[in-house]
């Protein structure tokens, strides 16, 4: 169980436990909720109290941060897991364009959540599947999880206010007339659909900006970031734009170049620490199924 520990100083003396979970260790409200009902949740000097307690000059509170159990409907199943990084209270995986992130139907135990669940047996860590920036089925590349729920709060508002920054790189059909530019068009359900979104007047606010960094066969490779999260917004711009992206049945076409994925890879990511603040980025290069695109 990860716990978070504060020595408390003179000019802390005195402060409502309650006051210094948030202040001090940046507890959201319903994190001091989750803590309050672990055992032990709350802690000063190894004995439990209540919020409203209040903390003296060289005693050290400690608050549990952790899941009380795991993911119950994900099945704890071994595959192939590309970890790029991991700490106490995230990780940041590679993932595969054929793998789904979640548990759906027709796949119940090929997906990555899947495989985190038996990777965190084999580490002996109780936490349930808490992704933050989640990547569609045929979307490759860099996804951060977190290991608890105290860090997922932090990453997800991290990913609201742009601070979680991610850049895409996509092949898509065509060339843009532009070389750069943004994409400024409302999404939102397409009507009749369950599944495929649209470029529509209701639609929700929807930013996207592209350049252009090399082209082949009729192709081009282009780096993308979001200003919003909408569903598929990525591949909705850009199909709304007339480039689809390579191998999208929704809003292009398949192809056999790109069996079971289409041509998106999630090719940056930047965050900060949630704990500590200390910034994370990393890079993972275009696959080669991709990269033959172009040539």
């Amino acid at each position: 169980m990860r716990r978070l520990t504060l020595y408390i100083d003179p000019s802390q003396d005195g402060k409502e436990v309650n006051t210094l979970l948030r202040r001090e260790l940046g507890l959201s409200g319903s994190g001091v909720r989750r803590a309050k009902q672990l055992p032990d949740g709350i802690l000063l000097d190894g004995r439990p109290v209540f919020t409203n307690a209040r903390a003296r000059a060289g005693e050290r509170l400690s608050v549990a941060v952790g899941d009380l159990e795991g993911s119950n409907q994900i099945a704890p199943v071994s595959g192939p897991l590309d970890l790029w990084y991991e700490d106490e209270d995230l990780l940041v995986v590679n993932k595969n364009g054929q793998t789904p992130v979640h548990p759906s139907q027709g796949h119940h135990g090929d997906t990555l959540a899947n495989f985190l669940m038996a990777y965190y047996e084999t580490i002996e860590l109780v936490a349930a599947f808490h992704p933050v920036n989640r990547l569609d089925r045929g979307t490759s590349g860099l996804m951060a999880v977190a290991k608890h729920p105290h860090a997922h709060e932090i990453l997800q508002r991290q990913l609201r206010e742009g601070v979680l920054v991610r850049t895409y790189l996509a092949v898509c059909e065509g060339v843009p007339g532009a070389k750069a530019g943004t994409i400024e068009a409302p999404i939102g359900r397409e009507p009749g659909s369950v599944l495929r979104r649209m470029v529509i007047e209701e639609g929700a606010f929807a930013r996207t900006s592209y350049r252009v960094l090399r082209t082949g066969r009729g192709r081009s490779l282009v780096s993308l970031s979001l200003d919003t999260g909408r569903t598929h917004q990525i591949r909705v711009h850009m199909a709304h734009l007339g480039c689809p992206l390579v191998g999208d049945f929704l809003y292009g076409r398949e192809t056999s170049e790109l069996p079971d994925r289409f041509a998106l890879h999630s090719a940056f990511i930047r965050l900060n620490q949630p704990i500590t603040g200390e910034e994370i980025a990393l890079e993972a290069p275009l696959p080669e199924d991709l990269s033959r695109l172009l040539l």
